[in-house]
């Protein structure tokens, strides 16, 4: 655990030199105490122009003992009306609760000159720098950098990693170069720099594997030291899948328009590439309908670039509305389906209730069929239309569906008797319960304990994320979107996102 709130883990500076043009790259690692969320980490600095400048740091890691990596990255060109940095001076600092602390070696800063590459602060014979737990899209293979203190005397530098959980342990070498910086970014840095830091380069061929985690080997006179995250490991994916389900109740809202645009800013801000709707409404128009006027439509024409979007209705609402329910995909569709789940299809009829299905191919993980529903509650036909919905999933199913996601306002309470009807299918799990409540999801799920169903007293909740069983996908986190402390409320139901990322 750090000493103080934070200290330095290590610095970049190098001059980049492409067709782009001329760029100094500044890196900045610092280890920080975790003191509790709502904490706010900068990098202050200054280049030769002695202009104090901050750049905010992104939390990257976890660390052993509770702390947290955090970096700050910028690329700062040279243009015909500005220089680069050059020199840089540099401190963190990190405030938490009115209080701030500081990493500023003493009073007398931090400094990295112009083009010297990597230097370590920590006291560690072997680092990985640069390493980002995103991996980007269409990656095949992935470059590392591994700083390796020049007394130590290396010999050897080995990568050692997995794309399966250990299942399978590979290893890769690492090599070092002295013109690695004119090799990688055209620049004139030395290696090893002044500062007795060396860089080994190594890359790993990831091909189209969903994440990797690795542990770096280092092999030198006086025996091996590793940097493997004090045991954690170092760990990257692509990124998670992100599902929201919303009732939107049927344009009965004030500054409608102004709502819709508010779901649009969360999908936007919160990447959300699945969003599942109800009580989508369109003007009645003698039952033959308004898409201009049709919610999804609208949602979807907020957003900076329109999604895939399935949408139908299923009866009258409110005597104004073609009231039905929608998916939007980020993602392709593969195919679409919808039909009535209920005994009526009569459109006059309000228990008449049509689903949307989408089958949908998520980069990374495969195949996932979503389904967006709005059931009756138990006296007006639950259990009926519950039973036509699970063998509509049942009949989608195949082996090559990675997962199944069922969404929507089921209108029957978490802990109810009709809550308690899809339990004992032991086809589906609540996910948001699985995150918001676990002891509670354990109960209920897990070790079916007598009256486990009694932790969900007072949930309240009427919209759920059901995750068939078997399925590749796990949750990993999960909110309570519309509600007045974050995007504030949009309709009658606050709506729920799950995240989820593969197994």
């Amino acid at each position: 655990m750090a000493t103080s709130a934070l200290q330095m883990i290590y610095a970049k500076n190098v001059v980049s030199r492409t067709v782009q043009g001329t760029f100094q790259e500044l890196a900045f690692a610092v280890r920080v105490r975790n003191v509790g969320f709502g904490k706010r980490v900068a990098i202050q600095w200054c280049g030769e122009d002695g202009v104090w400048r901050e750049t905010p740091a992104a939390y990257r890691a976890p660390l052993p003992d509770g702390d947290e990596a955090w970096v700050a990255e910028l690329a700062v060109p040279l243009t015909k009306h500005s220089a680069i940095p050059g020199n840089v001076q540099f401190a963190a600092c990190l405030e938490h609760d009115g209080q701030t602390h500081w990493d500023s070696r003493h009073g007398q800063n931090y400094q990295t000159d112009a083009d010297s590459g990597v230097i370590v602060f920590e006291p560690a014979d072997v680092r990985a720098v640069g390493c980002s737990p995103q991996l980007p899209d269409g990656l095949v293979s992935l470059p590392l950098e591994i700083a390796v203190r020049q007394d130590a005397e290396p010999e050897a530098v080995t990568v050692h990693w997995t794309t399966d959980d250990w299942n399978t342990a590979r290893a890769a070498p690492a090599y070092f170069r002295r013109n690695h910086w004119d090799r990688t970014c055209g620049s004139n840095a030395r290696n090893p720099n002044r500062y007795g830091w060396a860089v080994w380069a190594a890359r790993l061929p990831l091909r189209h594997a969903y994440r990797v985690e690795f542990a770096v080997e280092c092999r030198t006179k006086r025996g091996v030291v590793w940097d493997n995250r004090g045991g954690l490991n170092y760990r990257a994916q692509h990124g998670t899948l992100k599902v929201l389900t919303l009732n939107l109740h049927t344009w009965q809202e004030e500054d409608q328009l102004e709502k819709f645009a508010t779901v649009a800013r969360a999908i936007r801000e919160r990447e959300i590439d699945l969003v599942c709707l109800q009580e989508v409404g369109e003007h009645w128009n003698d039952g033959a309908g308004d898409w201009a006027s049709n919610a999804a439509r609208i949602i979807n024409e907020n957003l900076p670039a329109p999604y895939h979007l399935h949408a139908d209705w299923s009866h009258l609402g409110f005597d104004r509305f073609r009231e039905g329910v929608a998916i939007l995909s980020r993602h392709p569709f593969v195919f679409t389906d919808a039909g009535y789940v209920s005994d009526s299809t009569d459109p006059y009829d309000i228990h008449a209730r049509k689903i949307v299905m989408a089958q949908v191919r998520v980069p990374y993980v495969g195949l996932v069929n979503v389904f967006s529903a709005h059931l009756s509650w138990p006296s007006g036909g639950f259990h009926p239309q519950f039973e036509r919905l699970q063998a509509w999933v049942a009949d989608k199913q195949t082996p090559e569906v990675a997962a199944t996601l069922v969404c929507g306002d089921f209108n029957v309470p978490a802990g109810g008797e009709a809550y308690r009807a899809i339990v004992d299918t032991g086809e589906f799990e609540d996910q948001y319960l699985k995150i918001a409540n676990p002891p509670a999801f354990q109960k209920v799920f897990r070790a079916r304990t007598p009256g486990a169903l009694d932790a969900l007293a007072g949930d309240g909740r009427i919209d759920y994320l059901w995750l068939r069983n078997g399925a590749a996908l796990r949750a990993v986190a999960a909110e309570e979107l519309f509600t007045p402390g974050r995007y504030g409320r949009v309709s009658d139901h606050t709506g729920y996102l799950v995240e989820f990322e593969l197994r």
